[in-house]
């Protein structure tokens, strides 16, 4: 599908900013994102460096929005920073040498299982539980194989960070949705750094759609500090069902 020069450049600024909007809350922008980008008559690996390029300008918003509101811990952040960094770089090498056939099997069955059990349970993260590990081991842990699954595969990557943070380190919603903005942003540079060593950016299309993430990141985030955890709690579902659904489609 081809548009005029200047309709695609307002359509990639206007479909960035409500990915951005939603990614800030919820996660799963990329599933707006990237089938544009494809839509645009870019080939698979340039349509997939130009949304890590757009999509980290979002997360960076949105994790200095976070930031800013207290929900985040230095030390804590520094943990999941160092082994998302490890994971993703990981991730991106061996994604350039190997299919994600089996990730494209097994993930739309594992976010299926999330949706379901948030679902039914009314008060999913609305409180912080007790935790089940201590903070440095989960993010040890969830930095490793999460950023390794980013830079390997990527999609429902923060709807896998937010609910692991409720159901095994104790967060509640809108604090797991914030660290999970962090780490987003951790694999989404580490990525991002092949692809750019690779060629694979297209930047005038990028730029464009950075400018609506940075945006509605920032709101988004902000919307969701405001309304705390029963605001988060609808996004996260309806985001993590499309998921499920669109992953669900491309699998059958």
């Amino acid at each position: 599908m081809s548009f005029d020069p200047a309709v695609s450049l307002a359509l990639a600024f206007a479909v960035s900013a409500a990915a951005g909007w939603i990614d800030a809350i919820a996660g799963g922008g990329g599933m707006i994102t990237v089938p544009f980008l494809l839509n645009l008559g870019l080939p698979p690996s340039l349509a997939l460096g130009t949304n890590k390029f757009q999509s980290s300008f979002g997360s960076m918003a949105s994790s200095w929005r976070y930031a800013k509101s207290g929900e985040l811990e230095r030390k804590t952040v520094l943990w999941g920073v160092l082994f998302t960094l490890f994971g993703a770089f990981f991730g991106s090498w061996l994604v350039q040498r190997l299919k994600p056939v089996l990730l494209g099997y097994l993930i739309p069955f594992l976010l299926a299982g999330i949706l379901l059990y948030v679902l039914f349970a009314p008060k999913f993260g609305e409180r912080g539980g007790s935790a089940k590990v201590s903070e440095k081991s989960l993010f040890c842990v969830l930095g490793l194989v999460l950023g390794f699954y980013d830079g390997f595969f990527g999609p429902g990557t923060g709807t896998l960070w937010a609910a692991a943070l409720v159901l095994w380190g104790g967060f509640g919603l809108l604090r797991a949705t914030a660290y999970t903005k962090v780490m987003n942003f951790t694999s989404n540079i580490a990525a991002l750094a092949f692809f750019i060593a690779g060629g694979n950016v297209s930047y005038a299309i990028g730029c464009v759609m950075a400018m609506g993430q940075f945006l509605s990141g920032r709101l988004g985030a902000s919307m969701a500090v405001r309304g705390g955890a029963r605001f988060v709690r609808p996004v996260f579902l309806g985001a993590s069902a499309c998921l499920t659904a669109v992953l669900f489609y491309r699998l059958f």
